[in-house]
């Protein structure tokens, strides 16, 4: 059965396409050829939903006559009608799971590979390494996915861990799944250099830009300041006898970019751009997000890119999501990149978010 203001919001629609139905046989819009194809168009948007409420509705009647009839009927009959009832029940869940499907507006950039961004944050060394933990977990998500994991630009801890990691996760569909990753990601457990067996608490972040292409981001060249330099290892050392490192700034923003893992200037050039493009992409985005929820006054969506939003309790075995309250008693797993079930959850949380907001045609 459809929630209250799901049904709301079918209704509005079906109230709006009438109106349009009336609007196209005014013989003042068919002399009118661009206002005829701009409300044709819109017409043709809500016929799908409106033609699925309507069957909904009837097969909704249909079960509701059947009940009452087997109420009263013998025998026979009365299979007879439970089989009605069983198939009118199926159909009618069928129905309004499209419907739902329907009414929830398409993200655009669900298809688009995205730029991880995953820094240590507090914790000093264990929080590199629990950094690395993040990224080897994301690359295996990846594979399972088979989606191609590129480092693009990287600084290292002594122990191995990364202070900070970007990459590329190349493939259709990336966005929708990792769009769900953004915030802060907290350990507990005992760090490889804690002698006493004392459990820390550290913590990574984790940003998230869809990658833009050149067509999505017009970069003024005139607006970039690049710089290059000798690239360096862990602690300052160089590792590289040529100025190949290269360091992009867009004034207009202040946004600034180091790539250094190639031994070509020109290739950690692209790879500089590449990061730059996402980052003023995802600036745009936010500021549009801001914008809409000044006008809307919505609160949806708003204050987790700050809050800890999972954290990995390695004594219990035990991974939380703080937004969806789901725990799992099986981290290994998830460190090995079988993060389904949380971002499933994610994802549905996402949906249900989304039915609460515009529908189609608005």
């Amino acid at each position: 059965m459809l929630e209250s203001h799901v049904e709301e919001r079918l209704e509005e629609i079906e109230r709006r396409f009438a109106a349009l139905e009336a609007e196209l046989s005014d013989s003042a819009v068919v002399a009118d050829p661009s206002r005829l194809r701009d409300l044709g168009k819109r017409h043709a948007e809500l016929a799908p939903v409106v033609r699925a409420f309507r069957e909904a509705r009837r097969v909704s009647g249909d079960l509701a006559a059947a009940r009452d009839m087997l109420r009263d009927s013998p025998g026979d009959d009365a299979e007879f009608l439970r089989g009605e009832i069983a198939g009118c029940e199926a159909r009618l869940q069928a129905l309004e799971s499209g419907l739902q499907e329907m009414l929830l507006p398409r993200d655009p950039l669900d298809d688009k590979s995205v730029i991880l961004e995953i820094r240590a944050a507090a914790g000093g060394d264990e929080a590199s390494l629990f950094a690395r933990d993040l990224f080897e977990m994301y690359r295996r998500y990846a594979e399972r996915r088979r989606w191609q994991a590129e480092i693009l630009s990287g600084s290292g801890s002594d122990l191995g861990g990364f202070k900070e990691v970007v990459v590329a996760i190349k493939g259709k569909g990336a966005w929708s799944r990792f769009k769900h990753e953004s915030g802060v990601h907290r350990v507990q457990r005992v760090p490889a250099t804690e002698s006493s067996g004392r459990i820390h608490t550290s913590t990574a972040t984790v940003a998230v830009l869809p990658e833009a292409e050149e067509v999505d981001v017009q970069i003024d060249s005139s607006d970039l300041r690049v710089d290059v330099y000798r690239s360096s290892g862990p602690g300052g050392q160089s590792v590289n006898t040529t100025d190949s490192a290269v360091r992009i700034t867009h004034v207009p923003t202040g946004e600034v970019v180091a790539c250094q893992e190639e031994r070509s200037q020109l290739q950690n050039k692209e790879r500089a751009m590449r990061i730059l493009r996402a980052r003023l992409l995802q600036r745009a985005r936010e500021e549009q997000r801001l914008k809409l929820e000044a006008e809307r006054r919505s609160q949806v969506g708003t204050g987790e890119r700050s809050e800890k939003i999972r954290t990995y309790n390695f004594p219990q075995n035990r991974v939380t999501d703080r937004r969806t309250g789901m725990s799992l008693q099986r981290l290994p797993s998830v460190l090995e990149g079988d993060l389904d079930e949380l971002i499933d959850a994610l994802v549905e949380r996402e949906r249900a978010a989304l039915l609460r907001g515009a529908g189609p045609g608005s």
